[in-house]
């Protein structure tokens, strides 16, 4: 149990991808969060959500130096813990960005939709509770995953990291827990995209301009888009029998996840954030404009 080294082939492609992603990630979101923290602050529920997001990307980019070295030497040298801190890392990500994407679907939806009967619901401080138990949920996940896969390694007598051999491959519960939590995100965006496609359909006014409504479409497919190609196949690989490859491949594409995120916050802010430099009339005429009401306010189309 003492072997300081394994004898895994260098995988170049894997560790070039996660090379790139590190080098795009930490900057788009580093400023992302600045941004997002400098100038936008906690004032909206969907801004709380991305401080969050942002913050769960980084945390993917800091793990990645860790798979660069390793896939790149074949060599891991840091031992069971370090391996074991820098896998739930990664694995934390996935969970969480799927979690707060759909957060930051459903208060848009909630926000158009519904802006009278859930103005309640939607503050600040309900979404900090929210991310605050994604947090705790996480971490309560994170504390049995960890032995499990600790208790794994030290009996296979491997030293070897981010690799789904038959020492760390997930175990069920894990697999299940992981394609269920996903799966269902992924569920809630579905309908979130439906019921907005209709209500815009039905209620858009012919004076609208057509950007309007493509700015607000193009962000609920973005939210699918992330699922589907990047969070949905790798919690198929994961209930795939001896899936390794799969699993390994997965990984490395859901990894770019964290660099598409930015995508989210700009065309969120560009589109809706506008209202900081235009008066509350101007903000009445833009949520007449999309939905034919005037009468609910300013801070119901907040995103």
């Amino acid at each position: 149990m003492n072997n300081t080294t394994s004898t895994q082939e260098p995988k170049l492609v894997y560790a070039t991808i996660y090379g790139c992603v590190m080098l795009f990630g930490l900057p788009l979101n580093a400023v992302s969060l600045w941004i997002l923290i400098r100038h936008h602050s906690i004032k909206t529920p969907s801004a709380v959500f991305m401080i969050n997001l942002a913050i769960s990307d980084l945390l993917l980019v800091i793990s990645l130096p860790m798979r660069v070295y390793f896939y790149a030497t074949g060599l891991w040298p840091f031992g069971v813990i370090v391996c074991v801190w820098f896998t739930m890392l990664f694995r934390n990500n996935i969970r969480s960005s799927a979690i707060f994407i759909t957060c930051i679907c459903v208060d848009r939806l909630l926000a158009v939709v519904y802006p009278l009967t859930t103005r309640h619901l939607r503050t600040t401080s309900n979404a900090s509770k929210a991310c605050i138990f994604v947090w705790l949920f996480i971490l309560a996940v994170n504390i049995p995953e960890s032995i499990d896969l600790t208790i794994s390694m030290r009996i296979c007598n491997t030293t070897s990291c981010f690799e789904a051999d038959a020492c760390q491959e997930p175990r069920h519960w894990i697999a299940h827990m992981q394609s269920v939590l996903v799966f269902s995100m992924l569920v809630v965006n579905v309908v979130s995209t439906c019921i907005m496609s209709w209500t815009l359909h039905k209620h858009l006014n012919d004076s609208v301009k057509v950007n309007r409504r493509m700015n607000v479409m193009l962000i609920f497919a973005l939210n699918l888009m992330m699922f589907v190609i990047f969070f949905s196949p790798l919690s198929v690989a994961l209930l795939i029998p001896n899936g390794k490859h799969a699993i390994r491949s997965a990984i490395c594409l859901a990894s770019v996840n964290c660099c598409l995120d930015p995508l989210f916050y700009y065309f969120s802010l560009d589109a809706f954030w506008k209202k900081r430099r235009m008066g509350r009339t101007s903000c009445q005429e833009r949520r007449r404009l999309l939905l034919g009401n005037s009468e609910a306010a300013c801070s119901d189309i907040d995103f």
